[in-house]
C-alpha cells in the first residue's frame, strides 16, 4: 500500500487529496460521519480518514463490524492514511512506500488549538456539554510521534519520502513531481495532483519570535527545530542527529508519559461517571 502519515495537522489530508487526484484508489471517506457539518471548514477539501488511521493490523483488519478482510497483494495500489502511531503498529507487509509529512512545531500546536476549539464548539451544539475532554499538551504530541517516526524509519526500514509542509506549500509543483516520480506508478495524472494543492486552505502562519510553550526549554525548543530543519531541507539523518534526538528524548519521555497517564486516568475517570440520562 501507499500510506499518507504524519501527526494530525501536517498535512495528511492535503497528501490524500494530491494522490487520489492522481489517480489512487482510496481507502477513507472526504467526510466521514458528521464531520462535513462539523469540522469542514479544517479541511475544505476532505479529510479522507477511516479505521485504518489506527493502523492495519489485527484490530482493524479484518473489520472488526463486517469481516471483511483484504490481503497485501489486493490493495497494493491503494493509498491510505495512517497517523504515526498507527503506522507504527501496521504490519510490515502492508508497508509498501510511505508519504510522511512534517508541520513545523508551533503551526501545529496553534492549528491543533483551533481544530479542538472546534470540535468542542460542536459538541457542546450537539450535547450541550462544555467540558473540554483530557488532552496531552500540542507540543508534547508533536515531539513523541515525529520521535517515533524517526525511530520506526530507521529501525524498520521500509521504503518512505519524507516532506515539510511548508516545501510543498512554497513549490507544489516540483515536490509533487518528484514525489510521484519516486512513487514510481506511471498510470497517473500529474496536472491534477498539483491542482488539488489550494495554498488559500492554510489557516495557521508560525511566529517565530512568540514564546514558546510553558514548560519547554531551549534545548527542547532547538531540537525541535533541529527535526524540522532536517525535515525541510531533506539533509537525511546521519548518526549525529539520531543522537541528538535520542539525548532530548530521554529529557522529555518522563513528562510526555506522564502527560499521557493523565489523560488516560481522565478518560478512564469520564467513563466511570453515571450517565445522567439511563440513571434513575
Amino acid at each position: 500500500m501507499l500510506i499518507v502519515t504524519g501527526t494530525k495537522r501536517s498535512g495528511t489530508s492535503m497528501w490524500m487529496q494530491i494522490l487520489t487526484s492522481a489517480g489512487f484508489p482510496a481507502f477513507g471517506e472526504a467526510f466521514p460521519r458528521n464531520w462535513g457539518e462539523t469540522l469542514k471548514d479544517a479541511n475544505p477539501d476532505g479529510f479522507y480518514e477511516s479505521i485504518l488511521r489506527q493502523g492495519i493490523y489485527y484490530r482493524t483488519n479484518p473489520h472488526p463490524r463486517s469481516g471483511a478482510y483484504f490481503f497485501p497483494e489486493q490493495v497494493e495500489r491503494h493509498v491510505v492514511k495512517v497517523f504515526i502511531p498507527g503506522l507504527v503498529r501496521t504490519d510490515r507487509a502492508y508497508i509498501g512506500s510511505v508519504v510522511a509529512t512534517v508541520r513545523h512545531w508551533r503551526e501545529y500546536h496553534d492549528s491543533l488549538e483551533r481544530l479542538y476549539a472546534m470540535e468542542d464548539e460542536a459538541r457542546e451544539d450537539r450535547k450541550g456539554n462544555d467540558e473540554r475532554p483530557p488532552r496531552i499538551p500540542p507540543v508534547f504530541e508533536w515531539w513523541a510521534e515525529n520521535f517515533s517516526l524517526i525511530r520506526d524509519i530507521v529501525t524498520r526500514r521500509y521504503r518512505v519520502h519524507v516532506q515539510s509542509y511548508d516545501g510543498l506549500l512554497a513549490d507544489p509543483k516540483t515536490v509533487i513531481e518528484n514525489t510521484l516520480d519516486w512513487v514510481g506508478d506511471k498510470d497517473i495524472d500529474v496536472a491534477a495532483a498539483v491542482a488539488a494543492v489550494k495554498p488559500k486552505n492554510r489557516t495557521q502562519t508560525r511566529n517565530d519570535d512568540a514564546p514558546a510553550p510553558e514548560g519547554l526549554d531551549t534545548q527542547a525548543t532547538d531540537a525541535f527545530e533541529l527535526l524540522y530543519r532536517t525535515v525541510h531541507e531533506r539533509s537525511g539523518l546521519d548518526p549525529a542527529l539520531i543522537a541528538k534526538l535520542n539525548e532530548v528524548h530521554v529529557k522529555l519521555a518522563p513528562r510526555i508519559n506522564a502527560a499521557q497517564k493523565a489523560v488516560a486516568d481522565a478518560r478512564k475517570a469520564r467513563r466511570r461517571r453515571p450517565n445522567p440520562e439511563t440513571t434513575p
